[in-house]
């Protein structure tokens, strides 16, 4: 189904302000200029009803598509992709392109249901073999030499000896005789077990001092793997109690760890998702520290200790301190019933946030694990107190700007790293309803490798939806804490720099993260150090040394074999957007400590204008200049671009640093797909639906989504119902000229003024638009895996119509220009660079030359 395109264009409202091009232009039709949304559907459509077989030398899925990966070597691109699948063979070559050489891996990816699992290989206490040069783990590019007894390292090229335990005869064609059934030589992904020797480490005496440990000294060198424990941290302050968030959050917890029993027959009850065998511990924070003993022996309530120096934390128990949640059912129900309820004793205005993130990785020192921290207060006491609230309105700007986006106290960056290096992941989930420094606090999940979630202002009603759902998936995805993870790259290339949500010891290539989960992604960027043969592969490999939440230690390793051009058109034909435009956002995000936002944007421009004038230059040199020449790969560059320059973090408009910081912290981890998604919305019409969508099909369950429409106003009706998804939140737009049979089929209201824009979820109806939706909505919940806040806003009279607008990111808003203002600059700085420097009243724009 093709979304109609309207007449009459509705005018953007009001409270949208952007910038409009200076100088002339042509008047263009704005559906003449490339779309995103043509090359999604035919994508999708490409790949709907056939598996992708991952060898290379053809076009690789789009992220925003839902296919069936067949590893046949090469990883999935779920959890690999590059910037461009056809590697340029020199260094002189990649310049004249200009397409960043970058990586993006995400190794814990979620698999598609008809896709095999992931192999486990245990080569019992020898470990992987790997390469004596390199360290790099074998793999299905490797070759077998000399009858089996060595093999050739595809990195480096070196020969290393076949264990005794791990020989195998070759065939003649030099293939080892037990080929299929060794997972590791014809799989690009498979999990490896390993023995002792890569056991984490204890953390370094050096990171000691930050508190008081009551454990003896290790007498090993490593610590023996085991099922995670999660400490969850509560802000107990009177802020926190008095705005209902500490309450939802030990809701959530009792519903995460037990479930919720089912009403009746109809409603079925929610099972609970906590992994069998974890440990659990709660820790309560105000002006002081509060530890509890939740051993099944002790009384219904818990005996809880205190620790009132801030200065000098310390756990004052050991056994009672991490239980099974099973056995300790009554005493931890009884406990989070208890918190989060006004009066029993008074309430502090003060919480220590700092040193209870300390009394967090003091309890699991030596262990490992994940902390999960609840906080609604800007912290003024404890460690890393902060003294004021920054004024921000002096600092955007100016040359200060950069300042906002660093930890005003370096004792947090100190924390951070200190958790990397214990292993412990922080997530955190914020609820203040004044700033709280994310810059200052956030660095600890950032550094970390946790996850971090923003409910400002909280309301109970409004975010507690969201808040249950985000802790279920923090908790239920695959995980793994001690992480040390490294990208290889063979000959002739060399790894450059990372970007990601991580901490790296700059005298190592390793990555440190507490946990790393599903849902994040590394970018690694990598450059020539040598001529590439351009008859042979490239290769890239990925390893992560890990403890699962089960408790094994592995390595997830993940290889790619890329083929290498010695030509620019090749270099093109293969380039993946999707990559690049990730890259460009990480890297633009990573100078925001460094430098103004301005040059930032500038540099964003310069970049895409970089690459379609690579093209331009070295693949289509004989066209006018006049003509702008865009790379099908690139099609919709321009319009990726200008939506980087309006994500929160970096557009012009005034933005508090809070929110900047948050959105920050989420796109530098980001997978693929979700950044895409997110700087892009996915717009659907509902209003015209046919009767074959969003119901599920016979033969599969599965169902067919509307066709994507272009993000913007002049595409719209006035009678029209929209829904938009940025990944982050969903917006139902209901136009005023809307039909009140479809009013009252969607919402069981008569009249558009009657709509509650306040709900929070869709009545179930049993009409058959009502069905529709709601399978499209719970479709993109199931997509993510969490629920997200869905807003109502019917047109030109809810707040929420300002979250939609901004999202429509082909209008000129965000205090920036339209789209199709946006691509005539871009093709006017290419003009000038072709013609030397050309006057703008000569570029001639007089039919859509793309």
């Amino acid at each position: 189904m093709e979304p109609r395109t309207p007449l009459s264009p509705i005018p953007q409202p009001p409270h949208s302000a952007g910038l409009a091009f200076k100088g002339l232009r042509a008047a263009i039709d704005p559906q003449s200029i490339p779309s995103p949304i043509d090359a999604i559907e035919a994508d999708r459509e490409q790949w709907n009803d056939q598996p992708y077989g991952t060898l290379p030398g053809g076009h690789v899925p789009l992220s925003t598509t839902d296919y069936v990966a067949i590893d046949q070597g090469n990883s999935s691109p779920k959890y690999m992709r590059v910037s461009t699948w056809n590697v340029p063979s020199t260094s002189t070559l990649a310049a004249n392109c200009a397409i960043p050489l970058v990586a993006m891996v995400q190794p814990f990816a979620d698999l598609d249901p008809r896709e095999e699992p992931i192999p486990l290989v245990d080569t019992g206490d020898i470990g992987p073999a790997r390469c004596a040069s390199c360290r790099g783990y074998i793999n299905p590019w490797c070759k077998f030499v000399q009858g089996g007894m060595r093999w050739k390292c595809n990195l480096c090229s070196h020969e290393t000896e076949v264990a005794p335990e791990y020989f195998c005869n070759l065939d003649a064609n030099m293939t080892r005789l037990d080929h299929l059934q060794r997972p590791e030589l014809n799989k690009g992904t498979v999990d490896f077990a390993v023995p002792e020797a890569y056991w984490a480490p204890h953390a370094s005496e050096s990171f000691k001092p930050l508190y008081e440990s009551v454990l003896p000294p290790p007498t090993t060198k490593t610590r023996k793997p085991e099922p995670m424990s999660y400490v969850f941290t509560l802000d107990v302050s009177l802020e926190a109690v008095q705005s209902g968030f500490t309450a939802c959050a030990c809701s959530a917890l009792l519903d995460m760890l037990f479930g919720q029993p089912g009403v009746n027959e109809d409603t079925p009850g929610v099972p609970p998702c906590f992994p069998a065998g974890c440990r659990v511990a709660i820790i309560t924070y105000d002006r002081t520290i509060q530890f509890y003993d939740l051993s099944p022996r002790v009384a219904e309530t818990p005996r809880m200790l205190v620790v009132p120096d801030l200065e000098d934390v310390f756990v004052p128990l050991r056994d009672g301190l991490f239980v099974n949640p099973q056995e300790s059912q009554a005493v931890i129900t009884n406990l989070l019933n208890s918190l989060g309820q006004p009066g029993g004793h008074p309430l502090e205005t003060e919480a220590a946030l700092g040193s209870a993130l300390i009394a967090s990785l003091a309890s699991l020192a030596g262990l490992g694990g994940q902390v999960v921290l609840f906080a609604s207060i800007f912290p003024t006491i404890g460690y890393g107190a902060l003294r004021t609230v920054l004024d921000e309105s002096t600092l955007f700007g100016t040359d200060k700007e950069r300042t906002l986006f660093a930890p005003r106290d370096e004792a947090w960056r100190d924390l951070a790293e200190r958790c990397a290096q214990e292993g412990v992941g922080v997530s955190m989930f914020l609820g203040m309803s004044r700033p709280i420094d994310v810059a200052s606090i956030g660095i600890v999940s950032s550094l970390s490798g946790g996850d971090m979630f923003f409910h400002p202002r909280f309301d109970p009603n409004r975010d507690g939806l969201a808040l249950h759902s985000q802790l279920q998936r923090l908790i239920s995805r695959t995980t793994g804490y001690s992480c040390v993870m490294r990208v290889r790259c063979s000959q002739g290339l060399r790894i450059t720099e990372h970007h990601g949500n991580f901490y790296q010891d700059h005298r190592t290539a390793d990555l440190a993260l507490g946990t790393l989960d599903a849902d994040k992604a590394v970018s690694v960027s990598f450059e020539h150090t040598a001529h590439l043969d351009d008859a042979g592969f490239a290769f890239l490999q990925s390893a992560v040394l890990y403890t699962s939440t089960d408790g094994q230690r592995r390595v997830r390793v993940c290889n790619l074999g890329l083929q290498v051009a010695s030509l620019a058109g090749n270099v093109f034909r293969y380039a993946d957007m999707d990559t690049v435009v990730c890259h460009m956002l990480r890297d633009a995000i990573s100078k925001l400590p460094h430098q103004r936002i301005a040059k930032t944007q500038e540099q964003l421009t310069d970049k895409c204008t970089a690459t379609l004038l690579g093209y331009r230059k070295h693949c289509a040199a004989a066209a006018p200049p006049s003509q702008l020449i865009i790379p099908e790969a690139f099609r919709a560059l321009p319009l990726y671009t200008l939506a980087i320059m309006k994500t929160k973090p970096l557009k012009g408009r005034n933005v508090t640093a809070d929110v900047r910081n948050y959105h920050a912290h989420k796109l530098r981890g980001m997978s693929v797909r979700a950044t895409m998604q997110h700087l892009y919305p996915q717009l659907m019409a509902l209003h015209d639906l046919t009767p074959q969508i969003a119901l599920p099909e016979e033969a599969t369950g599965q169902i067919r989504l509307p066709s994507l429409m272009r993000d913007s106003y002049i595409f719209m009706d006035s009678f029209g119902l929209y829904l938009i998804d940025n990944e982050d939140m969903m917006v139902l737009w209901i136009g005023s000229d809307a039909s009140p049979q479809l009013i009252k089929d969607l919402f069981d209201v008569d009249d558009f003024m009657n709509i509650d824009a306040r709900m929070l979820q869709l009545p179930q109806l049993p009409t058959l638009l009502s069905t529709q939706v709601r399978n499209i909505i719970a479709h993109r919940h199931a997509q993510r895996g969490w629920t997200p806040k869905l807003l109502i806003a019917r047109r030109n009279m809810d707040a929420a119509e300002i979250e939609f607008s901004d999202m429509l990111v082909e209008d000129q808003n965000n205090a920036a220009m339209s789209y199709l203002d946006y691509l005539c600059f871009v093709h006017k700085q290419i003009n000038n660079d072709l013609t030397g420097g050309a006057p703008t009243r000569q570029v001639g724009l007089k039919s859509a030359p793309w």
